[in-house]
């Protein structure tokens, strides 16, 4: 009974909780307290997961928040969270049971201060130059005049006007513009597209690639310039295989767009001027080239003329230099008929000497001195190898004979089956097969009758049977003038068929 009397334990009675009710209550009590909050820190670890979600830290000096950006949201942010850079972030603040943490889910990302904007600046711009997109050797020379200009701005804003009017006061030209956002979070992906898709194009398709593209914006603060230093602009404009000209801002306005392009002006009018030559001034200075180029043609020929003038005086009258060659030319002429007539005397000279040594005797030896070297040749030469060799020719030949009379008789054999084949066929085609069947052929004058009008004109008839030709005679049919012959007078012509 004392056991029952006893005070219970302390906490005895307290209600048990399962840890997934923890977890809810605790989600529910964070998200009911807090809601939306702003927080404002330094930007610590960052890491993109392979889905696409974006995690990070928010710090100070002493404490460390938990952030979380999916991927759906990431779009919407207008700046990406950088280690080390001083933001404020807005989103919800909710607790993930699984591992008893808590997190804020952030949907919004300011930078907290020009201060940070500045630093964030400095920070990128001493990534991109290390990665030598800032180098001159890789900048591309302008085209002197472009046929077609790409103008990437605001197709609402007087910079467009000021750039359509500095064009068509100094040299029309043909222009695409394509629109973006030139502040914003739209303002950096639109204009890096807008320089993706100019260089896309294809020279000279329906819509023609442009030879130059000017990024223009007008003046503003460094948040409203702030799209055209993020990375993917940057990246976009140095990745451009057509010459670029960034004109953002002001003369005194800076931005990452200007390192990298290949040129930059300090207005977007100025930009204009880049692009193009002043059409009068280019004219003008053609028409002064081309009259210099003439006057300098006309001096050219003029002191080419006069050098050739004086070199002229200093040489000799044509005569002249003929005299000397002539004269040479008249003792080598005397000279040649003796010269002509003593080489004649010399060959009869040697002629008459070499004939003294051809005396009859003097062949014979020599015939009899051949002869009896051909005698003592034969009589070296034996005869047996020969015969031997003409005896395997002959056997051989005989070999070939005997092959070749049988390959023309197995020839001739079937040549003459082919030809009793085809006699064969041509009798079944003949017409005398036809004959055996009770039909006859008439013929007249070696020509085949085939009707009675035609059979009448004829006085002899020639029919050939299967067994034979009968020969018929018939008086010929009367002309046209002489009466008609009776039917009694008539022959019997069906008869005859």
């Amino acid at each position: 009974m004392s056991d029952l009397l006893d005070d219970p334990i302390p906490g005895q009675n307290t209600p048990e909780y399962t840890v997934s009710d923890i977890s809810g209550e605790v989600k529910r009590t964070l998200e009911g307290a807090f809601g939306r909050i702003r927080v404002r820190g330094e930007v610590g670890r960052v890491f993109k997961a392979r889905s696409g979600h974006l995690y990070y830290d928010i710090k100070d000096d002493r404490n460390v928040l938990a952030c979380t950006t999916w991927k759906g949201q990431i779009s919407g942010l207008s700046v990406v969270p950088e280690e080390g850079l001083e933001v404020v972030v807005t989103g919800r603040l909710t607790a993930f049971g699984a591992q008893s943490k808590y997190n804020l889910n952030v949907d919004e990302v300011a930078v907290a201060g020009q201060g940070a904007l500045m630093a964030l600046l400095e920070k990128r711009k001493k990534q991109l130059e290390a990665e030598g997109l800032f180098a001159p050797e890789r900048k591309k020379p302008l085209p002197y005049l472009p046929q077609i200009i790409g103008v990437v701005t605001s197709p609402s804003g007087a910079v467009i006007r000021d750039i359509l009017h500095r064009l068509r006061d100094r040299f029309p030209r043909k222009v695409l513009i394509w629109p973006v956002a030139v502040q914003g979070s739209n303002c950096a992906p639109e204009v890096a597209n807008a320089i993706n898709g100019f260089n896309q194009l294809t020279p000279g398709g329906a819509l023609p690639r442009p030879d130059l593209i000017i990024v223009a914006r007008g003046g503003g603060s460094i948040e409203d310039l702030w799209g055209f230093n993020e990375e993917i602009v940057a990246r976009a404009a140095a990745a451009s295989d057509i010459p670029l000209i960034s004109a953002v801002g002001h003369e005194t306005d800076t931005t990452l767009i200007d390192y990298v392009s290949d040129r930059r002006a300090p207005t977007p009018t100025a930009a204009a001027e880049l692009a193009v030559p002043v059409r009068m001034e280019l004219l003008a200075w053609t028409g002064e080239q081309g009259a210099r180029l003439s006057r300098a043609a006309t001096d050219a020929v003029q002191r080419r003329s006069q050098r050739l003038r004086d070199l002229s005086r200093a040489l000799p009258r044509p005569d002249s230099l003929l005299n000397t060659p002539r004269q040479r030319l008249d003792l080598i002429a005397d000279r040649l008929t003796p010269a002509l007539e003593r080489g004649i005397q010399n060959r009869h000279l040697q002629v008459v000497k070499l004939s003294a040594h051809l005396r009859p005797s003097t062949l014979r030896n020599l015939v009899t001195s051949r002869q009896e070297a051909v005698r003592n040749l034969s009589s070296r030469l034996s005869l047996r190898p020969i015969q031997r060799e003409i005896k395997l020719q002959r056997q051989t030949l005989s070999r070939l004979g005997e092959r070749l009379g049988t390959a023309q008789a197995t020839r001739l054999d079937r040549m003459r089956q082919q030809l009793d084949a085809t006699d064969r066929l041509r009798e079944t085609l003949s017409y005398k097969a036809t004959l055996q069947r009770g039909y006859a052929v008439v013929r007249a004058d070696d020509r085949v009758v085939t009707t009675k009008a035609e059979a009448v004109k004829h006085s002899a008839l020639q029919i050939e049977f299967a067994d034979g030709v009968l020969n018929t005679d018939q008086p010929a049919a009367p002309r046209p003038s002489q009466k008609k012959p009776s039917k009694k007078d008539a022959p019997d012509q069906g008869s005859l068929f």
